[in-house]
């Protein structure tokens, strides 16, 4: 089980990680916008490993069965090792090439209220809030946890999809009908 959750674990880490670098360098010509849907799109294609993972699993490792159980944890370890590749290359990118991420997206954010109409006083207090939030976000600790909860919800749901699809519990052949 090792090899499989590494392989493709590791392969599905590669693309989020090379799509998260690729993204950080034109940041400034894709915008934050643009850049979220690049980077979900990429997480959905890059989750695809979980189901190839849990399929070689349940194919060459379990003899063509696997129940629900064994194929979600499969799923969830390979999308584990993906998410520790998404969030070890975020913590080098953020805090060694791209310290000024947070000013850069607050400048954003509130750009994005005044277009829409936002009051001075909702601008001043959104202006507090993203400060604390950027203040916050430097802490190491912080950083990872709401990293990681970025590609969570997609790896939660093709865990479970790929689950659900790939179980089969061994099957008694019928008798051939004469």
């Amino acid at each position: 089980m090792r090899r499989i959750v590494l392989t493709f674990g590791l392969i599905a880490g590669a693309l989020m990680s090379l799509m998260l670098v690729v993204a950080t360098v034109f940041q400034d010509r894709i915008g934050f916008d643009n850049g979220a849907t690049i980077g979900y799109t990429t997480m959905v294609l890059a989750f695809l490993m979980v189901y190839f993972g849990v399929r070689s699993y349940r194919d060459n490792v379990a003899g063509g069965t696997i129940t629900f159980g064994r194929a979600f944890k499969v799923g969830a370890l390979i999308a584990l090792v993906a998410t520790a590749c998404y969030v070890a290359t975020w913590e080098v990118v953020y805090y060694n090439f791209a310290p000024d991420f947070g000013e850069k997206y607050m400048a954003h954010a509130l750009e994005k209220a005044r277009a829409s109409g936002a009051t001075e006083a909702q601008i001043a207090a959104q202006t507090k809030k993203l400060a604390e939030f950027q203040q916050m976000y430097r802490n190491p600790l912080v950083n990872i946890a709401i990293t990681i909860l970025e590609p969570l919800p997609v790896a939660l749901i093709f865990t479970l999809l790929a689950a659900g699809v790939l179980s089969r519990k061994g099957r008694a052949t019928a008798p051939a009908s004469t």
